[in-house]
């Protein structure tokens, strides 16, 4: 039997018994390698090698670092009252707010589980506390987390970059409509249920207290401001811009809200080498994987097999949605992005598609799945937050899942929605 069959094999067993992804794809390359007699200590050599070389990479602690030290303090406080202020007397208010603090913070995090973790907590207790049904909290919380990866900075956007070889900057562009489209469909459906359900209303405020609040939120508003700015208008790079903001959430945090100390800042740091080390390790083990998929054939193999079924770009699409859709149900969003998706970007190259469309509409899949049952991790994540049966969570999450595949349809076959700002920005 070919050995890259018994590798994947492997892999697969690796994934079924929950061994860590990283190591699972190490054991996996190292395999493949003594089946073929070769030097299995050259697995590690490749994966060093190729990191060296991914100067992006170093853009991911740097977003991780940033969405640390807004999560912590008064930052997320000052937010949440500003989204407040802003939503306004509406019925159902706390479940807009739910969707406008995810867009407004996704400009700072970059990762679903970011948000549904450190801001879920949140906004799950405040609509308990306003009587809102629980399993529906704890549903829209992690429905509306799939924004943090869409909207600019996204961790996923810079390693499917690293991939395609393509902009990051114009990949941040290109998720910044979906991002909106996605709030816009979970708000309609915020509205319909509101009404139905006779969800309360929020709080009207004053001009003044308005203003205070919008004040009060300014300097943390700024964050993304000096982020994207300083990506489109090409002073800095996607690197440099993340240690701007970076710097700048340190600034806010000392003086303008004063709620930076010494242990907090430890706290984030430490945070930050956890879980840049995790992503840096899952890297790696996909570098390794790659070489070996290369190395047999079997990436050039796939790239025949699906241009031997269609050569029609919007056939391939729709069976791409489909796959990742299916997979998603079944394995964490690292392994697809890391695993699946290099088999499926060499056909996609092949059949002239657009790299930033494809890449943005392949990260919104992956997130969908995220919130999609029978998987759908961030579901377990809010459920758990919400002391909520995680089955309760699914029922509702649904519908929300249904918008957000409208958009997920909408995207695949209107491209400009996503290459529209990078053509007008870049040219």
């Amino acid at each position: 039997m070919n050995p890259i069959f018994i590798a994947i094999g492997i892999l697969l067993i690796c994934f079924l018994i929950r061994m860590p992804i990283s190591l699972s794809m190490f054991i996996t390359a190292i395999s493949y390698f003594l089946m073929r007699g070769m030097d299995a200590g050259q697995v590690l050599t490749i994966a060093m090698s190729r990191l060296s070389s991914a100067s992006n990479l170093v853009a991911i602690p740097l977003f991780i670092f940033t969405a640390n030290i807004m999560n912590s303090g008064k930052v997320t406080e000052y937010m949440f009252t500003f989204s407040k202020a802003v939503i306004g007397k509406r019925k159902g208010a706390l479940a807009y707010l739910n969707i406008l603090i995810s867009l407004i913070f996704s400009g700072m995090t970059g990762a679903a589980v970011a948000d549904a973790s450190g801001l879920g907590i949140m906004e799950i207790r405040e609509m308990e506390r306003d009587g809102y049904d629980m399993p529906f909290s704890c549903a829209l919380t992690a429905a509306t987390s799939v924004v943090g990866p869409i909207f600019p900075p996204s961790i996923p956007l810079v390693v499917y970059a690293l991939y395609a070889e393509c902009s990051i900057g114009q990949l941040f562009m290109g998720g910044m409509i979906p991002a909106i489209m996605v709030c816009i469909a979970l708000g309609g459906y915020v509205h319909h249920i509101s009404h139905k359900r006779n969800y309360p209303e929020g709080v009207k405020y004053t001009r003044k207290e308005f203003w205070k609040y919008v004040l009060q939120a300014l300097p943390a508003l700024m964050t993304p401001v000096i982020l994207l700015g300083g990506i489109y208008s090409g002073v800095v790079t996607a690197t440099e811009a993340g240690v701007l903001a970076s710097l700048w959430a340190i600034i806010i945090s000392i003086f303008p809200y004063r709620c930076m100390s010494w242990r907090i800042l430890w706290k984030a740091v430490k945070d930050t080498v956890v879980q840049t080390g995790n992503i840096i390790a899952i890297v790696a083990g996909a570098y390794a994987l790659a070489h070996i998929v290369t190395l047999s054939g079997l990436g050039n193999t796939i790239c025949n097999a699906f241009l031997s079924l269609t050569t029609n770009k919007y056939v391939f699409l729709i069976i791409v949605n489909i796959m990742f859709l299916l997979l998603g149900m079944l394995f964490d969003t690292q392994v697809l992005q890391l695993v699946f998706l290099p088999l499926v970007l060499p056909v996609a190259t092949a059949l002239g598609l657009n790299l930033i469309h494809f890449g943005v509409m392949i990260v919104f899949n992956m997130m969908v799945g995220m919130c999609t049952p029978p998987y759908g991790v961030l579901c377990f994540i809010t459920s758990s937050l919400g002391k909520t049966p995680v089955q309760s969570v699914f029922k509702e999450v649904i519908p929300m899942v249904a918008m957000l595949l409208i958009v997920l349809l909408l995207i695949t076959y209107i491209p400009q929605m996503i290459t529209f700002i990078p053509s007008v920005l870049v040219g």
